[in-house]
Parts: C-alpha cells; sequence; structure tokens
C-alpha cells in the first residue's frame, strides 16, 4: 500500500486558515507524489474544506463518539464526518486518553463507529517517557494495541499510528533504531492478532516530524507514513514532509 502522511491540526484553525488548504491543494499538484495526503482540521472547517479542496486529498475527523446519534451533547459521530466529506477519523490520541480519559476499549468502540460510518480508523498508541524511561515501552504498545485495535481491523479500515507521548510537540524524536525497533514489535504485534491481514496494516510516525527530520524518518523500514502535528498547519512545511518520502 502507498503510504499515508497525515496533518492533524488538533484545536487549531479557523475559516482564514482554509488558505493554507488552498496552497496545499496547488502544491500538490505541481508535485509527484509517492504517498497519499490526508489532513485532519477542526470538524467545524471540514465541509468547508471539502468544497474547496474537491478531492485533491483526504479529509478526515480527530475524533468521533462510539455511538451512531443520541443524546450526547457536544459530540460528533462518524457518520456526521462522512456527512462533512471525511474519510478518516482519528481515535485514540494520547491527547484523547489524557484529557478525556479514554480506554482502549472506548478507542475500539470509535473504531467500529468509524467503519460502520465508512471511514477509515487511525489508531494510535505510545508510551510515556516514564514508560520509556522503565523499559516498558514495548509492554504498555502492545497492551494498548491489544484493547484498542478490533480483531477484524483490516489495512482497507485501519491505518496504526505510533505516537511516543514523549516527542508530541516537543522537538524531541526517537532515534532511527528506536523507531525501527518499535515498528518492528507493532508489526509482530499486528500479525499476532490479526494474522496475515495485520501485515498490511500501514504502521504511521508521529512526534514533532518536521521538514528536517522528515527524510530519515520516512523512509525507513515499516514506517508507512506519518501523523503530523504542529509543521502541517503551514503548507509549505507540510509539503516539505509529503515530498520526503521517496517513491518505493
Amino acid at each position: 500500500m502507498r503510504s499515508l502522511v497525515a496533518g492533524n491540526w488538533k484545536m487549531n484553525g479557523l475559516t482564514a486558515a482554509l488558505g493554507e488548504l488552498g496552497a496545499l491543494k496547488d502544491g500538490l499538484a505541481a508535485s509527484s507524489l509517492a504517498c497519499d495526503v490526508l489532513v485532519c482540521p477542526p470538524a467545524t472547517l471540514i465541509a468547508q474544506a471539502n468544497g474547496l479542496v474537491q478531492g485533491a486529498f483526504a479529509l478526515g475527523g480527530q475524533d468521533c463518539r462510539a455511538e451512531a446519534s443520541g443524546a450526547f451533547t457536544g459530540d460528533l459521530s462518524a457518520e456526521m464526518l462522512k456527512d462533512a466529506g471525511a474519510s478518516y477519523v482519528i481515535v485514540g490520541h494520547s491527547e484523547r486518553r489524557q484529557y478525556h480519559g479514554e480506554s482502549d476499549a472506548d478507542v475500539a468502540a470509535k473504531a467500529r463507529g468509524a467503519w460502520r460510518a465508512g471511514l477509515k480508523a487511525i489508531i494510535c498508541l505510545g508510551e510515556t517517557e516514564a514508560q520509556r524511561g522503565a523499559g516498558a515501552h514495548h509492554q504498555v504498545c502492545a497492551v494498548q494495541l491489544e484493547g484498542s485495535v478490533p480483531q477484524d481491523a483490516t489495512a482497507a479500515n485501519t491505518a496504526i499510528a505510533y505516537e511516543p507521548v514523549w516527542a508530541i510537540g516537543t522537538g524531541k524524536t526517537p532515534s532511527s533504531a528506536d523507531i525501527l525497533a518499535m515498528h518492528a514489535h507493532i508489526r509482530a504485534c499486528l500479525v499476532r492478532r490479526l494474522g496475515e491481514a495485520g501485515q498490511d496494516v500501514l504502521i504511521l510516525y508521529g512526534g514533532s516530524v518536521n521538514p528536517n527530520n522528515c527524510g530519515d524518518i520516512l523512509n525507513l523500514p515499516e514506517v508507512g507514513g506519518a501523523l503530523v502535528g504542529g509543521a502541517s498547519l503551514k503548507a509549505a512545511d507540510f509539503l516539505a514532509i509529503i515530498t520526503g518520502i521517496k517513491a518505493p
């Protein structure tokens, strides 16, 4: 499968920020791409963005409720995201786990909700700095994967994003050897959980990916792309990362 570079705008972006998506569209049209491209803006912008980008790249949500509808004030269903123009949704991001107390079971339910609506789920997992320091990082990610990834996940409906919590927005990144080791571990966990289907699921890397380090990270074996935070807010920076992937 082609690599995927996804931008997570988090809680950033008003209507004026749509200009960056227009610039991204123009930049992609002028480039020969070796990957698929996704932007997950705030839900308030998805419908407008859909009209603007006209399929030049995919759009996604940053979270969804597991249920299709109901008395859940302030929540958004995967069906609502789909209706606005999304084709992906991020679930289980560490910020959702930390600030909203989401469990692995919650994340798995949201992934199933995404599939129900016809969205591809990007399921996030990753360890804290203390867990890595204690040597528990492989175990932590294995447990998160086991609980967060439904057993009927496939490459067509799911991607995994490994985001070491300590690297998100900090400017810190693991060494290439550490990324290789973790992605190989996650691949083994996927195969153990999903069987042969686990061989093809994309494993993205996320955590302070930027134009300066993307070339080293994105061309490592088993790194199937990136989930990019702050560097996706500006079209020029995001384009530099996207074009850093070498054609297979």
